[in-house]
């Protein structure tokens, strides 16, 4: 498991910018949701598999608590919380290997579940009267544009990437309504070397947007095209097989900020190769820097969003028409203080597909 070596994020005093849309990294507490599904008759075994998990968990840096819950309806239907210090620890630990082999019990048992994260912004009780610094809450609001950010990450075997760029570049995009609430916004593909990257904005249920495309003949046909050369082989029609992958694959947007909303630019990414165990800091002060860059009128770029996991951090750019690619480099002084987080120069990735639905 990649462990952070820097303390948890500071709680923060400041007001929180209205154009950031989207952040883990507030320092405030985290609680988790995840509700499950057990299967009929599967729920003392469901019961045993969570307590050994959460003897697991509970050594985990940055938890702080869990509670498991049983629905009073429906014996199917049950309910884990969790708190952590902050985001960064949890999800430094939900993406992990170690993850996957932690929660690989709780599968036989389990028909589906759906996890919410959220930030602690008030809370009322014991620790009411404790200062708000001290309780590690957030200080305000965030301003989001009902747009959920998500991408997915893997390589392919050496030699085959004109191949499975080509792939890539050549299908029909699938139906952009999910259903009454839930839309296909953009799906924007990019390859750096072997490593491949595509990013989806959603309005409405990411899961169900993400269940939604799976089912696509049009996107189900790419996958299957670009199995052989997968690095980490898969069996789509083995759903074991396939949850792992996806999941070994999620890429979550840890930051997002927008500096224009109005304005349609190019859209750029560029690939900072990361130091072991140096992923998560290295996201967090791209995020800063971000943040205090949306508010330079001179600045180039129009919206960014760093998808972090492990050591593979991301920094996806809309940049002003005419701006050039030389627009997504680092702005003078962008990478000051983060050389010994760097394992390499950052790249910009190749563009393979960008596509928008039309009433996105």
């Amino acid at each position: 498991m990649t462990t952070l070596s820097e303390k948890p994020s500071a709680p923060s005093t400041r007001q929180v910018s209205k154009r950031v849309s989207q952040s883990v990294f507030d320092g405030s507490r985290l609680r988790v949701v995840l509700l499950v599904d057990v299967h009929d008759g599967a729920q003392q075994q469901f019961l045993e598999a969570y307590e050994q998990l959460c003897n697991q968990v509970a050594q985990v840096p940055g938890h702080v608590s869990d509670q498991l819950c049983q629905s009073i309806e429906n014996p199917s239907q049950w309910l884990i919380t969790s708190e952590w210090e902050s985001a960064p620890p949890f999800l430094t630990w939900v993406n992990s290997e170690e993850h996957v082999r932690m929660v690989e019990p709780l599968h036989s048992c389990v028909r589906d579940t759906r996890s919410l994260r959220f930030h602690v912004v008030r809370e009322t009780g014991g620790e009411a009267a404790v200062s708000a610094e001290r309780r590690r809450l957030q200080t305000s609001p965030r301003i989001g544009d009902g747009v959920i950010r998500h991408a997915l990450t893997f390589t392919v075997r050496p030699g085959s990437e004109a191949e499975v760029k080509r792939i890539l570049a050549d299908y029909a995009s699938p139906r952009a309504r999910v259903d009454e609430t839930t839309r296909l916004c953009r799906t924007s593909l990019f390859m750096h070397g072997n490593r491949v990257v595509r990013a989806i904005e959603v309005r409405g249920d990411l899961l169900a947007a993400l269940r939604h495309v799976a089912r696509q003949p049009e996107v189900r046909a790419v996958e299957e095209a670009i199995n052989p050369y997968l690095e980490q082989e898969r069996d789509l029609n083995d759903q074991e097989s396939a949850r792992v992958f996806f999941t070994r694959a999620a890429l979550p947007a840890v930051h997002h900020v927008t500096a224009d909303e109005l304005t349609e630019g190019e859209r750029l990414a560029r690939y900072y190769p990361a130091r072991p165990g140096g992923g998560m800091r290295l996201a967090e002060l791209l995020a800063q820097r971000d943040e205090a860059a949306a508010d330079d009128p001179d600045s180039p770029v129009l919206r960014s969003t760093i998808f972090q996991r492990d050591d593979v951090v991301v920094r996806l750019i809309d940049v002003r028409p005419g701006s050039g690619a030389q627009a997504a480099s680092p702005e003078p002084g962008h990478l000051a203080g983060l050389e010994d987080l760097l394992d390499g120069e950052p790249v910009g990735m190749d563009l393979v597909t960008d596509r928008r639905s039309p009433d996105a």
